[in-house]
């Protein structure tokens, strides 16, 4: 066989599966091309981490990647101060593009562009988040592992040129890789991903991501190890630490929705300002935070082992929480590249500890459990509540204690943080709150998500035929002869409309006319506009209302100046989805 004959056959077989691709139930296809987003969200986010901490070992005092404690006062100002600074340029460079920023861009992406992402965002974010945690700005490494995880799947899906639905598929496969291996928690990725990026819980959309999942936390061990971000040993609850857990909760709902407020209203009060003056007053103030609390510099988890291990004093706990509120709602609120996860967990640890260590006086009765326990319930109320994603919250800190009696506790305070946060103060996700910050919304509308998990290709009819508007009698037989549904009736201006081929035939029969002008014959007629195959059906609803057109024709280009139709879907196709 030679190779035109090989490189026939392999497009043949990628145009099947295509096709197949755009039925929202397609699991095979979907189950391999979830594996191989895995391993690229995987390969890209190993790479990430080994870039930030070599260069954070190589920089900072002492053996850890996060001793920022160990510098001199003014390294600690001017370090996030020069990382503002070149974070400014870096963005600027790009012309703004990109200054939504991390699981926010991915959002974004999703509801305005069908999850398609570019190398030039890729690279820019990587670069930009990778500054932004080595120069120790107050936010956490989970967003950019999200983001790059994401990007990786969507351009894994515009390379194979994939329907649209299969791209936000594997945007979601890469954003559950990106949780998984930033934490060792593969399932707290695949349920994030579920939540909060695709919103649906059904098993095409399971399969594929816990799949991605599992092959990125496979890699991320394979290169660091199997050792848990936290180091986590707690006593089991019981009943009596109950009373104390809702306290925490009703704290953590309410802090929440005070960084919730904060990070919103320093970032419209800042986007008159030019980007980089925004990043430069970002690192200025996480600069002088840094001088004063230096624990609230880079990620921070040093710091939430430091509060699991019961080895901060309560005076401590109390100060590095406040500059942290500030110092990330800075940052964040600026546009600091960068995830508000890791923030999150660490203000939820702090407000853990206070709240562990207040269970020790008379009031309470004694702490029934170790302080661990309450560091750990307060991480998953934190961030439940500040990213309205309860389950995800639930299932991160069952996988980093692997203590089942954590459930209960954790469940009872991780709903009432969220309720708290999303009910009394009317708080939306920190993603969402950041997108309508920066004039977008994120429409959750059930009727456009079942759209958007349907491509063009699935629901197109493929019986037509293509005519001019002059046919003799003896070639309007020859095309009914096919039995087609439709028919594309171009006319000699070159515009395109539809009409159904069973009128054609019924004037054939009652008419012994040589010369047909389909202008002439009685015949229903619809305007047509034209989609690509890779198209969703939300994306042809669209389309039909900014047009005004009627029906649509799907089209795939075949070359660079020429374009084949495939299939006809008309309205009543699209709404026959709604019940998907």
């Amino acid at each position: 066989m030679n190779a035109k004959a090989l490189k026939d056959g392999w497009q043949r077989r990628l145009d099947e599966a295509r096709l197949q691709l755009a039925h929202p139930d397609a699991l095979l296809h979907l189950a391999v091309v979830g594996l191989l987003t895995g391993l690229a969200a995987g390969g890209v986010i190993v790479l990430f981490r080994l870039a930030v901490e070599g260069v954070q070992v190589m920089m900072l005092p002492g053996d850890g990647p996060e001793n920022y404690e160990g510098l001199t006062w003014w390294w600690r100002l001017l370090l996030p101060l020069a990382g503002g600074v070149l974070i400014g340029w870096l963005f600027r460079w790009n012309k703004g593009d990109d200054n939504v920023l991390g699981v926010t861009k991915v959002l974004e992406r999703m509801a305005y562009h069908q999850g398609r992402m570019s190398w030039r965002s890729l690279i820019l974010q990587f670069v930009g988040a990778a500054v932004a945690i080595v120069t120790g700005q107050s936010v956490g490494r989970e967003g950019p592992h999200v983001y790059l995880g994401a990007a990786s799947g969507s351009l894994l899906g515009q390379h194979l040129q994939l329907p649209h639905n299969a791209i936000r598929t594997l945007v979601a496969c890469g954003a559950a890789a990106g949780i998984a291996a930033s934490f060792n928690t593969p399932l707290a990725g695949v349920i994030f991903s579920l939540e909060v990026i695709m919103l649906e819980y059904t098993v095409a959309s399971f399969i594929p991501v816990i799949l991605a999942a599992v092959s990125a936390t496979a890699l991320s061990n394979a290169v660091f190890g199997s050792e848990p971000t936290f180091r986590v040993i707690i006593d089991a609850g019981s009943l009596a630490d109950l009373p104390l857990v809702l306290v925490l909760g009703l704290a953590a709902g309410t802090l929440s929705a005070l960084f919730s407020q904060l990070v919103e209203t320093t970032a419209r009060h800042s986007q008159p300002l030019p980007f980089w003056l925004r990043t430069s007053i970002a690192g200025l103030l996480v600069g002088l935070f840094g001088v004063l609390v230096p624990q609230v510099m880079g990620i921070g988890y040093d710091t939430v082992n430091a509060a699991l291990n019961g080895s901060l004093v309560f005076s401590l706990l109390i100060i590095i929480l406040i500059a942290k509120l500030f110092a990330t709602s800075s940052a964040i609120g600026l546009g600091i590249p960068g995830g508000v996860i890791g923030p999150s967990l660490f203000m939820g640890a702090m407000l853990g500890g206070l709240m562990g260590m207040l269970g020790e006086y008379p009031l309470f009765n004694g702490l029934v459990s170790n302080s661990a326990f309450y560091v750990l319930i307060g991480m998953g109320a934190m961030m439940g509540a500040s990213l309205q994603a309860p389950l995800a919250a639930l299932a991160a800190i069952m996988e980093l204690s692997y203590h089942p009696d954590i459930i209960l506790p954790g469940m009872l305070a991780i709903v009432v943080a969220s309720l708290v946060s999303k009910r009394l103060f009317k708080k939306d996700s920190l993603f969402i709150t950041m997108l309508r910050a920066n004039g977008m919304d994120y429409d959750t509308n059930p009727v456009l998500q079942a759209l958007r998990r349907v491509g063009v290709a699935s629901k197109m009819r493929r019986s037509f035929a293509r005519t001019g508007e002059t046919l003799q009698r003896a070639q309007a037989l020859a095309l009914l002869q096919d039995e087609p549904d439709w028919l594309v009736v171009e006319s000699d201006q070159g515009s395109k409309y539809l009409m159904p081929a069973v009128d054609l035939a019924r004037h054939v029969e009652e008419s012994e006319t040589d010369t047909i002008e389909l202008t002439q014959i009685p015949a229903q007629r619809f305007q047509l506009t034209a989609i690509h195959l890779q198209a969703t059906l939300q994306e042809a609803m669209d389309k039909l209302q900014q047009t005004g057109a009627e029906a649509i024709y799907v089209e795939q280009p075949t070359s660079p100046d020429s374009r084949r139709i495939r299939g006809i879907l008309t309205r009543s196709q699209i709404e026959s989805a709604y019940g998907l």
